[in-house]
């Protein structure tokens, strides 16, 4: 055996996961729209012998040996996701809301074929772009209008769209999206046309399960993707979900093995672990993560901020969109917020230009970490005071950050989970 002193390698490796882990997760306010983190429950979940394995196949048909308890895990994380979003069925072997993504279009699309989409000055994911899977299927995406008063798609311009274009596809939801698309409105069309609706909830699926977001399936979706992983707080991972049988096989056949072929076995009990937890917190969590958006929003304006959608009350979801173009743009003033320990991303919004993709004019923020971390609407006030702060009144970042860490030391556990006592952690029998 040799001694950990003796390894000068592993040394520095352990201590950079030590810095990230302590700076990210004790020191920050994590504002970043697509992440949240996992309950202790989960990440005991997540640490198990299914990290080692193959399970290709679905099910009890599987290509390998020795899977007969994932097996099992896998239907059951289906089965509870089944409950969470009152849909028939569920696929999660995609290991990301991308390759989701990747495999409903190349399931029910085709190359030469034209889809519909959220545009990207929209708030529509690069996935679903001639940059990303669109494109690289060979499918010709055609951005839907967009109504930057209303921060959403216009409706009547959409349906003209689509019946002059004829889409195979119409893809909603996206990466920036402040208020419900229109789903039961574009339903319509595309049923006339015999088209595919497909909602990409990868950052409101949270929401959905807690009923602070309109559940898409309900509201006439055929398909719905997603990522596991931000307002749905467990492992990093991708679903997809259908109450349409023939669909759901012709999806089912593309995942594996054309996109997936062994899809993270140890996120399975994870998934489950977190859909457990929303099953009996997601409608409390929820709520406190849209109410939280909308007092930081508010606070944010009432300190000068230009934020979004104010004429209708700045956001339904997690997220809030503010344009800084005024005071150096969005890649300046994440930099500045980074400096003082607060995590944000620049974001392309509605009209911006291509060319300014490296500085654009908005910040996307999200409140469903801070949530997870017992955060409350006063605290959003505290946040938005470090906003302004920084990007109107210039302190130096550096004074700021020692506020920050000391205002972060108050929220130090995962809040709307069980919790794990010592006698719950036994029963988990870690192999290694």
């Amino acid at each position: 055996m040799i001694e950990l002193s003796n390894v000068p390698e592993l040394d520095k490796l352990i201590k950079l996961v030590n810095v990230h882990n302590s700076w990210r997760g004790r020191d920050c306010i994590n504002m970043i729209a697509s992440e949240n983190i996992t309950s202790p429950l989960v990440n005991a979940l997540y640490i198990s012998d299914m990290m080692h394995r193959y399970a290709e196949g679905l099910p009890f048909k599987r290509y390998y040996q020795g899977t007969r308890y994932i097996d099992e895990i896998e239907v059951y994380a289906s089965e509870l996701l089944s409950r969470l979003f009152n849909v028939k069925y569920v696929d999660l072997r995609p290991i990301s809301g991308t390759i989701a993504n990747a495999a409903v279009f190349k399931a029910l699309g085709g190359h030469g074929m034209v889809t519909a989409i959220t545009p990207l000055s929209g708030g529509g994911h690069v996935s679903h772009s001639e940059y990303g899977i669109m494109g690289a299927l060979g499918m010709k995406p055609i951005p839907l209008p967009f109504d930057s008063e209303e921060m959403n798609i216009d409706v009547d311009k959409a349906k003209e769209v689509i019946l002059k274009e004829r889409p195979r596809m119409v893809v909603l939801g996206g990466s920036l999206f402040l208020f419900p698309h229109p789903i039961k409105e574009l339903k319509e069309v595309t049923s006339e046309i015999g088209s595919y609706l497909i909602f990409d909830a990868a950052h409101v699926l949270g929401l959905i399960a807690g009923g602070r977001y309109p559940n898409p399936l309900e509201d006439g979706a055929d398909v719905v993707t997603a990522s596991t992983h931000k307002t749905f707080p467990g492992p990093q991972g991708g679903a997809i979900m259908s109450n349409t049988e023939d669909i759901y096989k012709k999806i089912r056949r593309v995942v594996f093995p054309v996109f997936v072929s062994n899809h993270h076995l140890h996120r399975l009990a994870a998934i489950a672990g977190t859909a457990i937890e929303m099953i009996y917190f997601g409608r409390e969590y929820a709520s406190q993560i849209v109410r939280n958006a909308k007092a930081l929003a508010s606070s944010l304006s009432d300190k000068g901020f230009k934020v979004l959608g104010e004429r209708k009350g700045f956001t339904e979801t997690h997220q809030v969109a503010i344009d800084v173009s005024e005071i150096g743009g969005g890649a300046k003033c994440a930099e500045t917020l980074e400096k003082a320990n607060i995590i944000v991303n620049k974001n392309m919004l509605p009209w911006d230009t291509p060319e300014m993709i490296k500085n654009p004019s908005g910040l996307r923020l999200g409140t469903q970490e801070v949530t997870r971390l017992g955060m409350k609407e006063g605290d959003m006030e505290v946040i938005a005071s470090f906003f302004e702060r920084l990007l109107l009144g210039s302190e130096d970042p550096n004074n700021i950050k020692k506020e920050v860490i000391d205002f972060r030391k108050n929220f130090t556990e995962v809040k709307y989970t069980f919790k794990l006592s010592n006698k719950l952690f036994k029963k988990l029998k870690l192999t290694y």
